[in-house]
């Protein structure tokens, strides 16, 4: 492991790779300072400009944009108290009471310590397993992907927020979604309704943008800005002896909780920093502090966002399944760049692999060493309204959008998706499942179609193979569980709150 991550080190300690990390951490944390956007936006958004880079350079910026958000995000939940990310959204609840209390600076402070340990925890931990995952994934024959894909739709399905019934809609249809353009074995269109624009299918980069940068705009739109800016001075960035003890168990359980909830797929940073506020608010002798400033509601949680956001690279790399929509972003970004994603990843391109690895690492440095110096700016960047920041970025999406192929064609599909995907959230329906089912329904089709081309066309091939059923079995389970009335009910219950 000392080896890879040497090798990693060369990779990611290039003046390059270090240049486009910094840009990445930089503009992920503006990001998540402002609300109104996101990193799956961002991402999207950026992506053509990726073109250009060698295939390490663009997904370490890319990563670097991710967890940069979720550090972003944590700045305006405390100060502002406006979450700028949904991770964030516990890390107001006490973050907040802290700053309006005069200790802003021990919130911020403690978010960043506490993101860089889980940050540090949750590398190593990637580093360990992933060779044996990719081991694992070894033995997977198309049968058992297909399995694995449709139980993490499955999971990603019965984890996101709102209706099940609404959930499942959005995942049927990414995966028709998918099916657009040339059949990959006989290369007959389909769905293209005459566009020949079409025939190559429907471009990630103009779908994720529609749907996550330009309808999330329209959303905010409708609602007028509320933004009460903590006026007090920031004047002490540590804190207390008393608040270290009090902050570092909490640090350690939620870098645990985050590591593990972030493998699965829809869980992520989002589910362990709430899953992290429930236990430390269980554990606490004094359980009446929370929400009134408890600073182990802003440490747990925000260690547990660190380290999930970092963990759901762990079946991306290893296996190529998207845990989340950032993560199918990434595996968008791979695709651009030629790689196949999946567990050759590791034996074909192994600098690129520990290059990532160690740049995350190097990232939340980063991030603890320039953010806290900056909280004056990032208090300035606050005020900037919301209608002056919109134009902006619907420029950069029709810039971005254009430059995949040069036509125009593209924008006018990016807003289609844009009005749908608007009339989908006042629906309320959850688009984070349709993302990640479009970006697996290519490879969900081949390998049903390889797994029936090597069984002779005999589908008992998914039932027969022993790891392939334990995975379809896993799936029905789960779905099967949470369509009953009662646990339906608490897992509503559990998402309101």
């Amino acid at each position: 492991m000392i080896d890879n991550l040497l090798l990693g080190l060369s990779e990611a300690g290039t003046w390059m790779n270090l240049g486009f990390c910094f840009i990445g951490v930089m503009l992920g944390t503006v990001i998540g300072i402002l609300p109104g956007l996101g990193p799956v936006a961002t991402m999207s958004i950026l992506l053509p400009i990726t073109f250009g880079l060698p295939a390490p350079t663009a997904l370490i910026m890319l990563a670097g944009i991710y967890y940069g958000a979720q550090y972003g995000g944590s700045t305006t939940a405390i100060l502002v108290n406006l979450p700028g990310e949904a991770s964030s959204v516990i890390t107001a609840i006490d973050g907040y009471k802290m700053a309006l209390s005069g200790r802003a600076g021990a919130a911020l402070a403690i978010a960043a310590l506490g993101s860089f340990f889980a940050g540090t925890v949750s590398t190593m931990l990637i580093a360990a397993l992933g060779p044996l995952l990719t081991k694992l994934a070894q033995v997977f024959w198309p049968t058992e992907y297909f399995s694995l894909m449709v139980l993490g739709l499955v999971c990603c399905t019965i984890l996101a927020h709102g209706s099940v019934i609404k959930s499942i809609g959005m995942t049927f249809l990414g995966l028709a979604l998918g099916t657009v353009g040339s059949d990959v074995t006989s290369g007959y269109l389909r769905f293209t309704f005459g566009f020949i624009d079409l025939s190559d299918g429907l471009d990630f980069v103009t779908v994720a943008t529609g749907l996550f940068g330009i309808a999330e705009i329209l959303r905010n739109l409708e609602n007028p800005e509320r933004r009460s800016i903590v006026t007090q001075r920031i004047s002490r960035l540590w804190p207390s002896k008393t608040e270290f003890a009090q902050a570092w168990p909490a640090v350690v359980r939620g870098t645990a909780i985050g590591s593990i909830l972030g493998t699965l797929p829809g869980g992520g940073a989002t589910l362990s920093s709430f899953a992290s506020y429930t236990l430390e608010k269980k554990l606490s002798a004094h359980p009446e502090k929370f929400g009134k400033g408890a600073i182990e509601g802003v440490a747990g949680p925000e260690s547990a966002n660190n380290a999930g956001a970092q963990a759901a690279f762990i079946p991306l790399l290893s296996l190529g399944i998207p845990s989340n929509a950032v993560m199918a972003v990434m595996i968008g970004a791979l695709m651009i760049q030629g790689i196949a994603p999946g567990p050759m990843v590791m034996s074909q391109q192994p600098a690129l692999f520990w290059g990532l690895i160690v740049s995350m690492w190097i990232g939340n440095a980063m991030l603890l060493v320039i953010n806290l110096p900056m909280v004056g700016l990032w208090v300035r960047l606050l005020k900037v309204p919301y209608d002056l920041l919109y134009p902006v970025v619907l420029i950069f999406c029709c810039i971005g959008v254009y430059t995949i192929s040069n036509n125009t064609f593209f924008i006018i599909v990016m807003a289609c998706f844009a009005l749908g995907g608007y009339i989908l959230l006042k629906l309320e329906c959850e688009l984070a499942p349709l993302l990640l089912s479009f970006v697996l329904s290519p490879l969900i089709e081949e390998n049903l179609r390889r797994a029936l081309l090597l069984s002779r066309g005999d589908p008992m091939t998914f039932v027969t193979r022993p790891i392939s059923l334990g995975l379809l079995i896993a799936a029905v389970l789960l779905l099967a569980m949470v369509c009953l009335p009662y646990i339906n009910r608490t897992r509503e219950k559990a998402f309101a709150e």
